[in-house]
């Protein structure tokens, strides 16, 4: 059994990847308006500023800042997992050590995190989130991919809109999965 050691730095920025059980599975963009209200809905009563996202089928990433004097952002991923499960319930089978745990059968049990030390950590891991569709062959361009606040950022002035084109043998070396 791994001993996993997670850190918890109060009002901190961190990198999350959170991933299906079935790496095959679509659920996340085929149900991503159920996606969409189950985040917003955590973000409402477990409150943190998403710095950056992106949902592809199977998995997302997202930049989270936390509140000064809180840590806990397994609260706020378990409600996002737990919330977007209830939502599309009964879509899919259940093992007996799912059911037992009462475990919602389509997540990974774990989640990856990093926390963002820097500037350039920051910018490299969310360049990393907007290039995530193109790296895994969903598009050609990252403004072609819609479950992103690439968008966002866009309209804000913070990214042009044809970013991307030219970073692709930075990003590509780039493995955070």
């Amino acid at each position: 059994m791994s001993n996993y050691r997670r850190d918890f730095t109060e009002g901190a920025m961190y990198f999350f990847t959170i991933v299906l059980l079935d790496r095959k599975s679509t659920l996340l963009t085929d149900f991503i308006g159920d996606f969409r209200e189950a985040y917003r809905e955590v973000q409402s009563y477990y409150p943190f500023e998403t710095i950056a996202i992106v949902v592809l089928p199977d998995h997302f990433h997202v930049i989270m800042q936390l509140p000064e004097g809180d840590s806990n952002y397994s609260r706020r991923i378990g409600a996002i997992k737990t919330n977007f499960s209830r939502r599309i319930q009964n879509r899919t089978d259940k093992t007996a050590s799912q059911l037992k745990k009462r475990e919602s059968g389509i997540w990974q049990r774990r989640f990856w995190e990093h926390l963002i030390r820097d500037d350039r950590d920051l910018n490299n891991h969310i360049d990393y989130i907007y290039y995530n569709p193109v790296k895994h062959g969903y598009v050609t361009k990252v403004s072609d991919w819609e479950y992103s606040s690439f968008h966002r950022d866009v309209r804000l002035g913070l990214f042009d809109e044809d970013w991307g084109g030219d970073i692709c043998h930075e990003i590509s070396c780039l493995d955070f999965e």
